[in-house]
């Protein structure tokens, strides 16, 4: 065989091969022509109108005041004071939104529609229809809508729970006013807590969203609705690859709810929790970090009245495991008021089941503000490196501490092992070790019977709330 013939055999291969190599990764590919040409119908386009209007127009004249018929001041008399208003300034804003059910009801997000004086949907085949309000939910961002019409298009809901990371999603909004633009990509993760939001287990994704995607439809590959488009995280404004859906499983309980009492409730604990690191793991007895560590017991609650204590990890509720705090609120959120439910916590090294009475969340707890006492004259620092004083009646007053139970507060930090667990000047220490501390002479106490060598929990008040520290013994 001549050189030439080899040569041009070698190089068909390898296009054959690299033909072979294209075709199957396009293969694994998915197609999504169908799914959205099934779907768009039912994905909507909502602008809000916000009407600026003029404050001096609620003020109107004594009805025996002259009025001048001519020049400026007339004019001014007839604009303003008399609250009349020609023409009031209207802004508007975009968002998405999609249909659930045939006789007009629609999901979008709380803050799409929040405050909005007139609500707009437009449909896929341009009918447009005045949308009245159903109900709006803060916590979770989300809305409900409703449109007078009939057999209108709708999506299918799926099961957010089923969602696999690295599943393939597709997101239909109006980004920036663009009607029915289409985007794809992969869950990123699941259950994300975000800032400020401790109800919604996110959904995160690398799906493209910007201004306007707010309230349009996560899918995934089967068609279904797995979440609604919510947030993004960017330092520009725009996509920059962290997207966050709220899942439907969450959105169409809070929907129900809307709809029937017109607000929601959610269930309520009454507690103050933390994740666990490895010291603070191995402090409490734990092989590796994992559940909720119990800060502190609000009085009064279903926590409280379960005989749950601070210093106790929460294992599992109502049967699913706990694996880090911010798994913890979304299933207590969701759990029917007045549900009698089991957990599995963690005392002294021994599991306990607790069986604790969910009730409704009373609203947004206040936090515990702290202000730093002044310190006093620098002292030689104590077996941790720390100076701290007792509190006076005042401070336990505003730490709002239960009767009987005081603390220490830190008034200098020296070297030690103080200062290596990060403990700073003004925070107020509460339990060391498995003990509440009473007094300064218990404290003193504590830290001398304090074994060597070991990392022990210590809890603290610094800021909004109480958070566990493990301290290691020299």
């Amino acid at each position: 065989m001549s050189r030439a013939r080899m040569q041009f055999l070698h190089r068909f291969s390898l296009v054959l091969f690299l033909f072979a190599v294209f075709s199957v990764a396009a293969a694994t590919l998915p197609d999504f022509t169908r799914l959205v040409e099934e779907n768009a119908p039912a994905v909507v386009n909502i602008s809000t109108v916000y009407k600026a209007r003029n404050p001096l127009g609620r003020y109107h004249l004594p009805e025996d005041m002259p009025i001048p018929e001519e020049g400026p001041l007339a004019e001014l008399f007839r604009r303003f004071l008399d609250g009349e208003e020609e023409h009031p300034e209207e802004v508007d804003s975009l968002g998405s939104g999609f249909i659930i059910s045939p006789d007009g009801y629609i999901l979008t997000n709380h803050h799409v529609v929040q405050g909005a004086d007139e609500i707009i949907v437009r449909l896929h085949n341009r009918d447009t229809y005045q949308a009245k309000l159903v109900g709006s939910d803060e916590a979770s961002d989300i809305a409900l809508l409703k449109v007078e019409a009939q057999n209108l298009p709708t999506v299918r809901i799926g099961d957010s729970s089923r969602l696999k990371i690295g599943a393939w999603v597709l997101a239909i909004g109006s980004p920036f006013g663009f009607d029915h633009t289409v985007t794809a990509g992969i869950v990123s993760a699941k259950g994300r807590s975000l800032p400020s939001e401790n109800y919604v287990p996110y959904i995160q994704t690398d799906v493209a969203i910007n201004p306007g995607n707010s309230g349009g439809p996560l899918f995934n590959l089967d068609g279904e609705v797995v979440g609604i488009n919510s947030q993004i995280f960017s330092r520009s404004g725009g996509f920059m690859g962290l997207s966050f859906a709220v899942p439907i499983d969450l959105a169409m309980n809070v929907a129900r709810q809307l709809r029937e009492k017109g607000r929601v409730s959610r269930g309520y604990l009454g507690v103050l929790i933390q994740d666990l690191d490895q010291g603070l793991a191995h402090s409490f007895g734990l092989d590796h970090p994992r559940g909720a560590l119990v800060s502190r017991v609000l009085p009064d609650s279903p926590a409280a009245r379960a005989g749950l204590q601070v210093g106790d990890v929460i294992l599992s509720f109502n049967g699913r495991e706990i694996r880090t705090s911010t798994e913890l609120p979304p299933l207590v959120g969701s759990t029917p008021v007045g549900e009698e439910v089991v957990m599995a916590v963690q005392r002294k090294g021994k599991v306990h089941e607790l069986r604790v009475k969910i009730e409704e969340l009373p609203g947004r707890e206040a936090a515990v503000e702290e202000k730093k006492s002044a310190a006093a004259q620098p002292r030689q620092g104590d077996r941790l490196g720390l100076v701290v004083r007792e509190l006076n009646s005042a401070e336990i007053q505003e730490l709002e501490l239960p009767p009987g139970e005081g603390g220490v507060l830190v008034q200098s930090v020296k070297k030690g092992p103080a200062a290596r667990a990060g403990i700073e000047e003004g925070d107020v220490l509460l339990m060391l070790g498995e003990h509440r501390i009473r007094d300064l002479a218990h404290y003193r106490r504590l830290v001398q019977a304090l074994p060597a060598g070991r990392e022990v929990p210590l809890l603290i008040q610094r800021g909004q709330g109480p958070v566990f520290i493990a301290l290691k013994v020299p």
